[in-house]
């Protein structure tokens, strides 16, 4: 019998016994979120000692405008019922991108064309983080 258990689910536990989820389990629950909903092209950049905003901030895209809601909705869905806190989201009626701001982790949601424009990794990745990122991404690998 395996002892493995998921993110989510340990995030779930803490938070039913009332203790405070710390910022990396927090991202590793947004995280499996994220892939459950089929996020495409998730990137993970760690905030912490750069900004006071939040420790970590992650870009994903979705497909459509209604895919990006779809996402950003069931995340905050699942982020409430996980810490009983309502995460704060902007953008989401308009679904080319969405920004939801749950304290610790700090996540945006975009349309491939409206992340190519705005291109936040290119702000908050070193250079040489952000090749790997995208050669990560590649589906050829």
């Amino acid at each position: 019998m395996s002892n493995d258990v998921s993110p989510a689910a340990s995030s779930a536990a803490a938070a039913a016994k009332g203790d405070k989820l710390t910022s990396d389990q927090l991202l590793a629950s947004i995280l499996t979120s994220l892939e459950d909903d089929k996020a495409e092209d998730i990137v993970t950049i760690d905030l912490r000692g750069r900004s006071s905003i939040a420790d970590h901030m992650v870009i994903a895209s979705g497909r459509s405008t209604r895919q990006v809601a779809a996402i950003a909705e069931k995340l905050a869905d699942r982020f409430k019922q996980q810490t009983g806190r309502t995460a704060r989201i902007e953008g989401k009626d308009a679904g080319d991108w969405v920004l939801i701001d749950t304290d610790d982790v700090i996540v945006h949601v975009f349309r491939p064309e409206v992340r190519e424009f705005y291109q936040l990794e290119k702000m908050w990745l070193p250079a040489d983080a952000l090749s790997r990122s995208r050669e990560a991404a590649r589906p050829d690998r």
